[in-house]
């Protein structure tokens, strides 16, 4: 069953790019629609494609993982780690915050 998705639209990739708090010039955009327009009709092609009697692909390597036991390693180093942070915080490294929510989304 094939579907046809309608062309992506300059609108749809700014509105994305402003999501993402991206500016992007006339011609980034321009560009960035008609490339995106490009790889969904790509996409769109596999869907021509009979799969009904290929089995799942899960391993392209017929190796089987070789796992260690799941055993801490180093675990006594947790205090001289937490002297060497130079901010705490209940027994963890307190790091910036990386999202800030105060600005609008």
């Amino acid at each position: 069953m094939s579907m046809t998705v309608e062309p992506i639209s300059r609108v749809e990739v700014e509105h994305v790019a402003s999501l993402a708090k991206l500016s992007l010039t006339d011609e980034q955009a321009q560009k960035f629609t008609t490339q995106l327009d490009e790889i969904i009709t790509m996409i769109e092609g596999l869907d021509e494609v009979d799969t009904d009697n290929v089995k799942p692909t899960t391993n392209m390597a017929d190796a089987t993982a070789i796992l260690r036991e799941d055993v801490a390693v180093n675990a006594h180093q947790k205090d001289a780690l937490l002297n060497e942070a130079p901010e705490t915080e209940d027994g963890f490294i307190k790091v910036p915050a990386i999202i800030d929510e105060s600005e609008d989304a």
